[in-house]
């Protein structure tokens, strides 16, 4: 039997809980409005809360976020929806909007959960864990990642086999397998998408070997085994757990390739891999580090310092466009590749190779408007009307951009992109008070 549709009402509704649509609520709850947001996955905080350290400072990512998280979920005037979707938002009238939501079931009572991972425990059921891009296994009863928030323990539906292990292992008995999907229809004044961007799929590169090669991973997954909160105690290598001693970086992997429709540039690729490549040879110091790269684009403030010091601390840089990678029997990997410089083809073997994906647009809010037109720019990102004077405004008034949605960018311009989309909400709610 459907559930009943719950109905409530805010100032402003936040689609996406990174650190853009965090900044942006709490920026908007601060000053005095009610405002909502909705977040697909379990725990609010984006992929910011996922890193390592932040370039070119190298200050710690988790120690900058958990505090604006924790900050964000106990502000009275937000109210947070995790593991949510918006269905649709129509126009109602100049000022108003209504939007469908449907948040899903965690088959486990917030309130009550005191994350003690008993349930974890005693889960038979592994599967890949998506928060660690898969190089380690997770239970289907489960906490997403150890600074998680909220730091609720849920239930992974698909793959469970209701055994009952964890209902057993509960404590405070919190599972509730009678949770079912709740339907909401939101009143709203204003909206700010916010829903970040979507990492490039180097499946698409088939030369690159990815999927095929076990020992050629993302970015991402070099990332997370450089985090705190990390799935291993070192830096393996997936295909036989060996600790690398020669690393290779590809730049530019679905970043300015218009063959596989992305030829613009990704702002970060370049100094996320220089930042990584720094902290392997603090994490591995006799290892060799090598990027192979067509252009750094060092263009932020500290940048080419930056670069200029993974120079001084021994990393390799090699211009060169990469043909071809093929693996050799012991599992490591040869790259053949143009030394542009040198105008020669040559091969080098390396244990270990990271793709440098490239951020790509997340089209999701493009379809949530069925009665009004979201414009979106010739590269798939929410298109500014007035990127000069008003970079948070889009097609749709009192619809404002926050973030990568609009375009690729690196944390501190997200943030402040963030500030732009709160004040320019603020202002229009005001004005049609």
């Amino acid at each position: 039997m459907q559930e009943q549709i719950k109905e409530a009402s805010y100032d402003v509704l936040v689609i996406g809980g990174g650190i853009a649509g965090g900044e942006a609520a709490l920026n908007l709850a601060n000053n005095g409005f009610k405002v909502l947001i909705i977040e697909k996955d379990l725990s609010i905080g984006g992929k910011m809360i996922l890193l390592s350290k932040v370039f070119p400072t190298l200050d710690c990512s988790a120690c900058i976020t958990t505090p604006k998280v924790s900050e964000i979920s106990r502000q009275p005037g937000i109210t947070i929806f995790t593991g949510s979707e918006v269905k649709k938002i129509i126009k109602k009238t100049e000022n108003s909007f209504e939007a469908e939501v449907l948040k899903n079931p965690r088959y486990v009572i917030v309130e009550e959960c005191t994350a003690c991972q008993l349930c974890e425990q005693a889960c038979p059921v592994v599967v890949k864990d998506e928060y660690q891009f898969n190089l380690v296994g997770r239970k289907a009863a489960f906490i997403p990642f150890t600074i998680a928030s909220p730091k609720v323990a849920a239930i992974d539906i698909g793959n469970c086999i209701l055994c009952g292990a964890c209902e057993k292992a509960c404590p405070p008995k919190c599972i509730d397998f009678t949770q079912e999907k709740e339907e909401y229809t939101i009143k709203i004044k204003s909206v700010i998408i916010a829903t970040g961007f979507k990492l490039f799929d180097p499946l698409m590169i088939p030369r690159y070997g990815f999927g095929l090669f076990k020992n050629i991973i993302t970015s991402m997954q070099m990332e997370r085994q450089l985090a705190p909160t990390r799935p291993f105690n070192t830096i393996l290598r997936p295909g036989d757990g060996k600790v690398p001693c020669k690393v290779a970086y590809v730049l530019c992997t679905g970043s300015r390739d218009a063959t596989i429709g992305n030829p613009v540039c990704s702002q970060i690729c370049c100094m996320y891999s220089i930042k990584q490549a720094q902290l392997l040879m603090g994490a591995l110091p006799m290892a060799d580090v090598t990027i192979y790269y067509l252009n750094i684009r060092s263009f932020g403030k500290g940048f080419e310092e930056f670069y200029e010091q993974a120079k001084g601390m021994g990393v390799n840089f090699i211009k060169g466009k990469i043909g071809r990678i093929s693996e050799k029997e012991n599992g490591n990997l040869i790259l053949r590749y143009e030394d542009i410089n040198e105008n020669k083809v040559k091969e080098t073997e390396h244990d270990i190779v990271v793709l440098s994906v490239g951020v790509i647009a997340n089209r999701d809010a493009a379809t949530l408007f069925p009665d009004e037109q979201l414009k979106l720019d010739a590269f798939n990102f929410i298109n500014q009307t007035d990127p000069l004077a008003s970079p948070a405004r889009t097609s749709i008034e009192g619809v404002f951009v926050a973030g990568t949605a609009s375009g690729p960018m690196d944390i501190p311009d997200s943030i402040l992109s963030a500030g732009s989309a709160s004040a320019e909400a603020m202002s229009y709610l005001i004005q049609n008070k």
